[in-house]
């Protein structure tokens, strides 16, 4: 079975390379900012507007009570007039006389007043309904908004708290690691913990680039929400100068002059200023979207984050005698890890196993095979009661058999006081060779180790087939292509 690192599309081209995350201009991991300021900028400006409508009907109703106090006011001044005039019989009772005069007066304030009572019942069926729909479609866009936008930044901000948790975990660890000299539990491996960095942050900026999209959709929509607002007002305050100025001729410039400056506002006036006062909060529409391969953090670069030797072999599973082939990394914390493939986004980078080299027995190169006999400690303190087993491997070519030989056997087979205690079994050193019995056909068995160097344990870091990059020589199939070092 082919392996995922060996096809030029893996999923580990989408990985971020080292030297864009080194940059002098890369993204905080976990940005220090309130990923739910827009959604509370557009909501404080929707108060905004729902008062200004408050207002409008504030008014309205105060000038419909003024109409109907005034019609009941004209009542009053009716009666001074509505009695016949005493010694009435003195004046001419026909039209253009005193009496007439009189009549018409009665006649003019009685229809002052059910004009009074008209304009009243005219604001208040037909004005006054204009503006509380208009504020029942704000209090219904405010729903919207918390609903929508709100929840996406919930998320966001749920994501980050995630990322920086794994951040914190990262940085206990590496600073356990150069406090121990190593001494290390496999889960708390910092190469792992930096891939599941990689993991979360991944989800993070999923989680913030569609929180964006939203916001982005929001805000162009609110231009044309407001110019709807803001011609509706219009159109009802030119009603009630309509109804208004066909009560009282003396009013009629009072009110047109505030209907005409009213329409003197333009559509988009508000919400051009609005983006100009508010530019540092405001999302660019064409700016660029955030990526994993431009952020940084804490202890990114750390040297017990960078494998020793990285690449595909191939494993004997089972009674089967059939070879799978999986990707494989040897760390600084002296542990040879299988994962399914180097990638770090689409699961989390959990090891399927993992040896603690310096607890394992290593067998001699025969071609491109090699053994390895210890114990699985991919499940932390249940390796200690494991079974050890007889790992088989093959490389891709005898040349990078000898490469991963040479790493695993720097590591296991340095001098005593190079050699850090067991994380899992507690045992200081550990056996360098070991020979099991001979199978009868077996090209795999184990026999006695060769020589090795008994110098540093931090061999150079060896990346098994692919291009060279920038952290030393590979060949065959890297854990990242594309040059760039480990993760």
């Amino acid at each position: 079975m082919a392996s995922q690192v060996n096809s030029p599309n893996s999923p580990s081209n989408t990985l971020p390379t080292r030297s864009a995350t080194n940059s002098t201009d890369a993204d905080e991991a976990v940005p220090d900012e309130d990923s739910s300021e827009t959604t509370k900028l557009f909501h404080e400006r929707l108060q905004a507007w729902k008062h200004a409508c408050a207002y409008i009907e504030d008014y309205v109703k105060a000038t419909e009570k003024m109409h109907e106090h005034n019609s009941k006011e004209y009542e009053k001044v009716l009666k001074t007039v509505n009695s016949p005039l005493k010694e009435g019989h003195h004046f001419q009772q026909q039209n253009g006389g005193v009496a007439g005069m009189f009549e018409n007066i009665r006649s003019n304030t009685q229809g002052l007043a059910n004009s009074h009572t008209e304009t009243a019942k005219t604001l208040k069926g037909s004005v006054l309904p204009t503006f509380e729909r208009l504020t029942r479609e704000i209090k219904n866009k405010t729903k919207e908004l918390e609903k929508g936008a709100g929840k996406g930044s919930k998320a966001v901000q749920k994501a980050r708290n995630e990322s920086q948790k794994q951040i914190e975990l990262l940085g206990s660890t590496t600073g356990s690691y150069d406090s121990r000299g190593g001494h290390l539990k496999a889960t708390e491996d910092p190469y792992i913990l930096q891939r599941r960095v990689y993991h979360h942050l991944n989800k993070q900026v999923t989680e913030e680039n569609s929180n964006r999209d939203d916001m982005i959709a929001v805000q162009n929509n609110f231009q044309q929400f407001e110019t709807h607002v803001l011609q509706t007002i219009q159109s009802g305050l030119q009603q009630f100068t309509q109804v208004v100025g066909n009560q009282a001729e003396s009013t009629r410039g009072m009110y047109g002059d505030m209907s005409a400056n009213a329409h003197r506002i333009p559509p988009h006036f508000e919400w051009e200023g609005f983006l100009h006062s508010n530019s540092n909060v405001m999302i660019d529409p064409h700016g660029p979207k955030r990526s994993v391969e431009h952020i940084s953090f804490a202890n990114q670069d750390h040297s017990s984050t960078k494998p020793l030797i990285a690449g595909s072999l191939e494993r004997r599973s089972g009674m089967l005698k059939q070879y799978n082939t999986s990707y494989y990394v040897v760390t600084p914390s002296r542990y040879m890890h299988e994962f399914k493939s180097d990638d770090d986004f689409s699961k989390d980078p959990a090891p399927e196993t993992s040896l603690f080299l310096p607890d394992c027995m290593i067998g001699a190169v025969e071609g491109v095979n090699f053994n390895i006999k210890g114990k699985d400690a991919s499940k932390g303190a249940l390796s200690k009661v494991s079974m050890s087993h007889e790992f088989k491997f093959k490389a891709h070519t005898p040349d990078d058999a000898r490469k991963w030989h040479e790493v695993i056997a720097n590591i296991s087979g340095g001098t005593s006081n190079s050699v850090p205690s067991s994380p899992v079994t507690g045992n200081s050193g550990s056996p360098t060779a070991y020979s099991p019995q001979q199978t009868t056909g077996s090209t795999n068995s184990m026999s006695p180790t060769q020589t090795h160097s008994t110098g540093s344990t931090a061999a150079e870091p060896l990346y098994m087939g692919g291009e060279k990059g920038p952290a030393g020589p590979y060949d065959g199939v890297s854990q990242r292509d594309n040059g760039a070092p480990p993760l």
